[in-house]
């Protein structure tokens, strides 16, 4: 396949839309391969070692950490990549390493197959996180001998929860680092500079984000509000192809908005929900979708469980499982995510009910 195929640089906007990054395009063996390499170069005589979300939240920690510690070694790890990050620091993190894991959760029992050799090989585990745990993993997790502390997901971000439980007085920077963390991460959205942070942690690399909020805290620089100004161009553009396509569809008690396209599933959650919506489905043209809730609908995670995925009640992840071969994904593009979209519209339906104090009762 000719390289000027999936060069982003020179798709037109409609279909830089609809079509996911040029990295999709890339064998994942390939990328495996490439990855694991980094992952041994990184982890190698590093004493302390950071896997994290590498999203604001879970860059702000990995700060913390450097912070307390003088070190760590950031392993950036997706929530569908915390298998193989914690397969990796098993085989080859220092015997002697200190290993945190931020702002992650487990789908599944499979996604901690390597924790056992991960907590016999090093010196000690801690867990950070903020997400909705079920009491299966929780338990698994507790009884390899993790050091698991979870905050309230929806009053804190992991940010909050690695400021209160590392042993280290921080100056002042990086307690209101960890506030608007808070900000963006629970869509408060209070404080302008939020946006900006997760923004910046998007477009940067990880290592160039963290040096930045070392400097300059939440703040940021001249030169660094410069760079996402233009880069906001584009977003903003790609938000209202996402927000155009979209259609309200009534599902039992709730009106969901559901769309497709690569874009900034906040912004478009907000637009959606300016519209009526109590929750939106935004679908990725690399197959998986952001689900986002409201006031009037905290019940985000449990639809994405359901659906390959997790997260918060008003705000969670999911890939579903339907795409076999590569003309699964053409039909998927052609067609702007149908199958993907019922899917998770199907998860909506099948939400047990809940009674007057909020608890899910059996339809």
């Amino acid at each position: 396949m000719d390289d000027w195929l999936i060069d982003d640089d020179r798709l037109s906007l409609g279909r830089k839309s609809v079509l996911p990054g040029e990295g999709f395009f890339f064998p994942d063996s390939f990328e495996a391969e490439q990855a694991e390499a980094e992952a041994r170069d990184i982890l190698t005589d590093a004493g302390v070692v950071v896997i994290a979300d590498p999203d604001a939240d879970g860059l702000a920690c990995t700060a913390l950490i450097r912070e307390a510690h003088g070190e760590g070694a950031l392993l950036p790890a997706g929530p569908h990549e915390l298998q193989e990050a914690l397969a990796w620091t098993a085989d080859y993190a220092e015997p002697d390493a200190t290993v945190f894991v931020c702002d992650l959760c487990p789908d599944s029992e499979s996604d901690l197959g390597a924790l056992e050799d991960l907590t016999d090989h090093v010196e000690r585990v801690v867990w950070f996180d903020h997400h909705q745990w079920t009491d299966e993993l929780a338990a698994l997790v507790d009884r390899a001998g993790v050091e698991r502390t979870v905050g309230d997901s929806e009053e804190v971000c992991t940010a909050d929860v690695a400021l209160a439980e590392l042993d280290h007085e921080f100056d002042e920077q990086y307690a209101d680092l960890a506030a608007v963390t808070r900000d963006h991460d629970l869509w408060i959205r209070e404080d302008p500079r939020s946006d900006d942070l997760a923004d910046y942690s998007y477009w940067s690399e990880p290592e160039e984000y963290i040096e930045t909020i070392d400097e300059h805290g939440p703040d940021l620089s001249e030169a660094v509000h410069e760079f996402i100004a233009e880069k906001r161009v584009e977003k903003e553009a790609l938000v209202t192809k996402a927000v155009d396509r979209a259609e309200l569809r009534e599902v039992g008690e709730w009106t969901v908005g559901v769309t497709y396209g690569r874009c900034s599933q906040n912004e478009v959650a907000e637009a959606l929900r300016e519209q009526g919506a109590d929750a939106a489905v935004i679908v990725k043209p690399a197959g998986s979708a952001s689900i986002r809730g409201t006031e009037t609908f905290e019940r985000a995670h449990e639809v994405a469980q359901q659906v390959n995925g997790g997260g918060h009640p008003k705000a969670a992840g999911c890939k579903p499982d339907i795409y076999d071969d590569m003309l699964d994904y053409a039909h998927h593009w052609t067609t702007q995510g149908a199958v993907a979209k019922q899917a998770i519209v199907d998860a909506f339906k099948r939400l047990p009910e809940e009674d007057g104090e909020g608890v899910d009762t059996e339809r």
